[in-house]
């Protein structure tokens, strides 16, 4: 390939043997270099790729006189032939492994201070210091690959949503600020002193008042803010494919979908995604699964042993039951090899997510194995095994508590067990869930909130409940979820000026608020609002998963840590007295504590 720039004329990884004897220009980093006593090898790797060089002391005095002065990660260029290499020093692990580059001249451009680590061996470094010197760790040929994987989903994203008619249209960043569940980045406005923009938690109202404009079909790769505590999978910053649709339902949004995840998948990892994702109602997934995003590879499912055990003697049991509670188990394949020990470790585990405890009982060749057989009869234990479908060598472990309780801690215990027995299969398993409660209430507040936010639309049939019994309420919402992580959610969106009304009040915010808040959005609903819906994927979990990776940090270039600073350039970081003037912003010193 020639004249790729004025300083090079081929990339190092594109080198092959039908250029032999052809001569070259290469810019690039010292991956390593080698003397053996006269010749001086150095393998040169830029963004395609590496190949081997050698600088001869007699033929190149010059070049081979600044050979010696280069060390890893030094910046050269270098001119040459390319030869065959000798038959016994073939290297059929690396692409350009058969051959390499005769060097006739070679420049110095920049030096490189000692690394804090070397960039073949980043993986086994702290991420601490990869997150420090990020900009070496991007040197990796793994991290190089991630960032491509990320480009290429920018470009099918692109050429599938133009395929279907989207216009890319980009939403303000300053905004303002709205109760959308996390707290907003707050930006202060120096032309109007006290008063604040908000960095977008999503582009929610504006592409809805884009589907009032007449765009019809709408999308955009949207930065968007949430000032929340982070995990693996959060950052204060984050990046999603955003979408929106006028005079759809939802099946035309989630064939949409589909589409664009089978080809991105197909395209970056050579995976055939079905042609038709499995839907599953929010309660169903609850029931079999203990969570809303479960992971469908994973072959055990949640039993509801409620009405069977609520005769039983078992005290646990019956109380819990009497209150309100559930009884639900798992059967764990293998699980009765576990010893005293483990299960009391389980146990254990699962008090981390509430429950009071686990009881189990193994199925043994001999016969059925546990502390609370006694409170069982023969018959009920039997329709257990039934239920369970359990056979000798298997566990079957129950959870009694209220059903919040019991669902979350199953749903990790299912994941636990799981890993330890290797039941985890192999690929990737969709699943749309549908359904979602409109409201969840909020115990400390005593107050009901919108489940995904107060713009989603409710089932019509359930519109008569929202003010007399919120909890009644399904919301037209669905959520993608590939193996047990959510990769993005929508709704149809409420299009009726009087609906949306209801579902405020519902939510106990008074006129005046709704007003303040969202009083340019309700007017714009009153001109003729088409029905449109929508759907958010997460870019950077989408990447995590095309890519393998653990974490989003490894799948966003200048990723903050988990306490959202940045280790690259230092932010959050103080500004100058003159700034805050400006903005009409004094800060007040924290007081110290009493001693």
């Amino acid at each position: 390939m020639n004249n790729i720039s004025t300083m090079r004329t081929h990339y190092c990884g594109e080198l092959t043997s039908e250029m032999i004897g052809e001569n070259v220009t290469l810019c690039g980093w010292v991956n390593s270099t080698r003397d053996h006593g006269g010749l001086i090898f150095i393998d040169l790797r830029d963004v395609s790729g590496i190949v081997q060089s050698v600088i001869d002391p007699v033929d190149t005095p010059q070049a081979h006189k600044k050979g010696h002065q280069v060390r890893d990660e030094f910046v050269l260029q270098l001119t040459g032939k390319i030869v065959r290499r000798p038959e016994e020093t073939i290297n059929p692990r690396l692409k350009t492994g058969e051959i390499e580059v005769e060097v006739a001249t070679l420049e110095i451009l920049n030096a490189s201070r000692p690394l804090p680590f070397q960039i073949d061996e980043a993986k086994d470094i702290s991420e601490e210091v990869r997150l420090r010197y990020r900009f070496l760790d991007l040197r990796r040929a793994e991290m190089q690959k991630k960032l491509k994987t990320r480009h290429q989903v920018y470009q099918i994203t692109r050429r599938i949503l133009d395929k279907h008619r989207f216009t890319e249209v980009e939403t303000p960043i300053l905004s303002r600020s709205t109760p959308e569940g996390a707290r907003d980045y707050l930006v202060p406005s120096r032309v109007h002193a006290g008063k604040f923009y908000a960095l977008p938690q999503s582009p929610q109202l504006f592409k809805q008042l884009l589907m009032v404009s007449g765009v019809e079909r709408y999308y955009q790769f949207a930065r968007c803010f949430r000032d929340e505590d982070l995990r693996a999978d959060r950052q204060p910053e984050h990046t999603q494919i955003d979408m929106e649709m006028s005079y759809v339902n939802e099946e035309d949004i989630l064939l949409i979908v589909e589409e664009l995840a089978r080809s991105l998948f197909r395209e970056v990892k050579a995976v055939d995604l079905p042609s038709e994702f499995p839907r599953m109602t929010y309660q169903e997934a609850m029931l079999k699964y203990g969570t809303d995003r479960p992971d469908l590879r994973i072959p055990l499912e949640i039993k509801d042993v409620s009405e069977l055990v609520k005769d039983s003697e078992f005290k646990v049991f019956t109380a819990t039951i009497q209150k309100g509670g559930v009884v639900r188990g798992l059967c764990i394949p293998g699980g009765a090899v576990l010893s005293r020990k483990d299960l009391d470790d389980y146990t254990s585990f699962a008090g981390n997510y509430g429950a009071k405890g686990m009881a189990w009982i193994k199925c043994q060749e001999d016969g059925l194995q546990s502390r609370i057989l006694k409170f069982f009869p023969e018959k009920m234990l039997a329709e257990l095994q039934e239920v369970f479908s359990a056979k000798a060598g298997d566990l079957m472990v129950f959870i009694a508590d209220r059903e919040s309780v019991a669902c979350q801690t199953l749903a990790q215990l299912r994941l636990k067990f799981a890993e330890q027995f290797s039941l985890v299969e192999e690929g990737y398993r969709p699943l749309w869930v549908t359904n979602f409660p409109m409201m969840e209430y909020n115990e400390e507040e005593k107050r009901w909130e919108a489940m995904h936010h107060p713009f989603t639309s409710p089932l019509e049939e359930d519109i008569p409940y929202l003010e007399k019994d919120p909890s009644r309420v399904r919301a037209r919402a669905y959520d993608l979820v590939v193996n047990g992580t959510e990769l993005g959610g929508g709704s149809i969106r409420i299009h009726r000026q009087e609906v949306q009304e209801k579902v405020f009040r519902s939510l106990g915010m008074d006129k005046k608020d709704v007003q303040e808040q969202f009083g340019f959005f309700l007017n714009a609903l009153q001109y003729g609002t088409p029905p449109h819906g929508g759907l958010a994927i997460g870019l950077d979990r989408l990447c995590m998963i095309l890519t393998d990776s653990s974490s989003i940090r490894d799948v966003i270039p200048f990723p903050k840590t988990q306490r959202a600073i940045s280790l690259v350039s230092g932010e959050p970081a103080p500004v100058y007295e003159k700034q805050l003037e400006e903005l009409h912003i004094k800060v007040m010193e924290e007081e110290e504590e009493e001693k």
